[in-house]
């Protein structure tokens, strides 16, 4: 009867195993979270009618906020900013950044980011429409502007 005492060792490192894959996919999916609210921040941001930028930001904050809402994720632990200064001006470019927090569990034997926060980050970069109507005049023609 040799090599019994085998196999609650090898249940141990299947559970262990399984633990980890469930920590590396809460991962991928808030990352895909994430870049999906910067997406939609973005083009609510380029798309918006408010005549001012705060107006704008507030759509682009609402789209991230339903996006987030609508993968189930969890509400109180993601963030929506822009990079730079976002102006509601044609040609601007507007650039996004959702960063999401992922709690881990701690796991044996496994060192690293287990039983810690990892933060999945997004980033979406839109450039207003050059020929829209109601704006401002472009303050420097981005590069896609030019032509």
């Amino acid at each position: 009867m040799g090599g019994f005492e085998a196999l609650p060792f090898g249940f141990l490192v299947l559970v262990i195993g399984l633990a980890l894959l469930v920590n590396a996919w809460g991962v991928i999916d808030a990352k895909l979270v994430a870049s999906a609210a910067a997406r939609e921040a973005a083009r609510a941001y380029v798309e918006s009618s408010g005549p001012t930028s705060a107006d704008a930001a507030a759509a682009a904050r609402r789209a991230a906020a339903e996006t987030i809402d609508g993968h189930k994720a969890e509400p109180g632990h993601w963030e929506v900013r822009t990079e730079g200064q976002a102006v509601l001006r044609r040609c601007a470019r507007v650039t996004f950044v959702v960063t999401y927090d992922v709690p881990t569990f701690r796991l044996p034997w496994v060192g690293g980011f287990a039983g810690s926060i990892v933060t999945a980050t997004g980033r979406h970069s839109e450039i207003v429409d050059p020929y829209r109507q109601g704006l401002g005049e472009p303050a420097g023609l981005a590069p896609d502007c030019r032509g």
